[in-house]
């Protein structure tokens, strides 16, 4: 589990393609605060640490992986946000994020207001319905409120400030970007309960079946 607030910028210094997938190796400051089998989010993506030397740890992607995240487009060089797992005694600034991408958006427009940036981004349909102004979204493992949604044009918004921008890789999105994005995990449990609650029918659940289904 992570909490989307991201600990460091690291730099991939090598991708080895093996029968599994993708070995890649990535530097980073946190490497010391690094054991083997240690989880840690890489855009966003919960991977296992397999093997570290002294400035740099190695994850093995699966095929899996690559078909449903970015991964498949690191080359050497790139540079990736980087979040060890939370520990219990943490404090939770973001929202829970466990690591596991539901998908790939892409950035569609930038729009600089002042040193902040609202980004938009195009989501796949299905998506839509976790998707509430001011609610949650991971995108490339950062914790973001929504700024604004579209549902009609597939498309979400968020605003960055420039602490988020300095310490990610945002700065690098442009037009075209895509990332990985993660939808609210509460938004899934509660879809997942209405659909296999003892109140479910053929019909559009409505207000008032919510309600009841809450109150029961």
């Amino acid at each position: 589990m992570f909490t989307g607030l991201i600990k460091d910028v690291g730099k991939i210094l090598s991708c080895t393609t093996n029968n599994e997938g993708i070995l890649i190796e990535i530097e980073s400051v946190i490497v010391s605060e690094i054991e083997i089998d240690d989880s840690v989010a890489i855009n966003g993506v919960c991977q296992t640490v397999i093997k570290k030397s002294s400035k740099a740890f190695f994850v093995q992607a699966i095929k899996t992986t690559l078909e449903k995240t970015t991964f498949g487009n690191f080359k050497a060089n790139d540079k990736v946000n980087l979040e060890l797992a939370l520990r219990a005694n943490d404090r939770l600034g973001g929202h829970f994020v466990q690591g596991h991408v539901n998908g790939v958006a892409m950035v569609s427009e930038i729009e600089k207001i002042g040193e902040s940036r609202k980004i938009w981004l195009t989501i796949p349909a299905e998506f839509n319905r976790y998707m509430m102004k001011e609610g949650s979204v991971a995108l490339d493992g950062i914790s973001l409120t929504l700024a604004d949604v579209a549902p009609g044009n597939n498309r979400i918004a968020v605003s960055i400030i420039p602490h988020t921008m300095d310490r990610t890789i945002i700065k690098y999105w442009k037009i075209g970007t895509k990332v990985n994005l993660e939808n609210d995990l509460l938004a899934k449990f509660v879809e997942n309960l209405l659909l296999y609650s003892p109140h479910r029918t053929s019909e559009a659940v409505s207000e008032d079946k919510i309600k009841k289904f809450l109150t029961d």
